[in-house]
């Protein structure tokens, strides 16, 4: 583990191997510990970085509410901080989304991307303002002595209905209404480099039509469906997710 201060925020990273850069963004409410099965494997040929994003792990989260694009600044000012320029760029869930809006406004210059699980598609509610209201009063009714049977179902109908990562991280409410509202389809089709994506069928949060919508406007891509797994794909089909990402970085 390794430490260093970016826009003023005291961030928490892990850097391990020798070779060209591989960048790894965890998703909402995770940190960068989700991806210590696939560093290891990627670590034989190549450096593999993974930092705690801001407001999760060891990384210490803004004052104002960020969006998207706040996300993808930090991350490129990170890099910028430790002198790295990542050759691949793999983003899970919300760090799927971060990566798109990244590479397609030049923040980020990968050659390749990998996108598990990715969010980033938020239209399937009636407006911007429904989706804000649920997320407020979802967001109250989670923080209100609830049994917890009943705030684990608020959750699952935040989850599916607004289409993106849950509200576990109570202290970023504010971020988290600007980050399920900004919807980065349009940004998918401006990305031209090889693109690797790998959803599971069984996945409620970031369902397989996502994965085809997205696979459709990429200019380069590759999708895999994964049978048998959700949404934390490259932990229930770990062994398969690991060699996918590892062919495609390494041909």
């Amino acid at each position: 583990m390794a430490q260093v201060v970016v826009d003023g925020l005291l961030t928490n990273y892990t850097s391990s191997g020798k070779g060209d850069v591989v960048l790894l963004l965890h998703g909402w409410g995770d940190t960068s510990r989700t991806f210590a099965s696939l560093a290891e494997i990627l670590s034989g040929n190549h450096q593999v970085i993974a930092l705690d994003l801001p407001g999760f792990g060891n990384t210490e989260a803004s004052k104002e509410a960020w969006g998207l694009d706040d996300y993808a600044s930090f991350v490129a000012h990170f890099l910028q901080k430790i002198a790295a320029n990542p050759t691949v760029v793999v983003g899970h869930s919300n760090g799927g989304a971060i990566a798109i809006r990244a590479v397609a406004t030049h923040k980020l210059q990968p050659k390749k991307l990998v996108l598990l699980a990715a969010s980033g598609i938020r239209g399937e509610y009636k407006g911007r303002n429904i989706a804000l209201r649920l997320v407020a009063k979802t967001g109250k009714l989670l923080a209100s002595p609830l049994p917890k049977r009943v705030k684990k179902r608020l959750q699952h109908k935040l989850y599916t209905t607004v289409g993106s990562d849950m509200l576990v991280a109570e202290h970023l409410q504010e971020t988290f209404k600007k980050v399920v509202t900004d919807d980065v389809r349009a940004d998918a089709e401006h990305i031209t480099i090889p693109t690797v994506l790998i959803y599971g069928d069984e996945d409620e949060a970031t369902p397989v039509r996502y994965a085809e919508e997205f696979n459709a406007r990429l200019k380069n891509a590759t999708l895999h469906v994964i049978p048998g797994a959700a949404h934390f794909v490259h932990h229930e089909a770990k062994d398969k997710v690991n060699s996918l990402v590892k062919e495609f970085i390494d041909v």
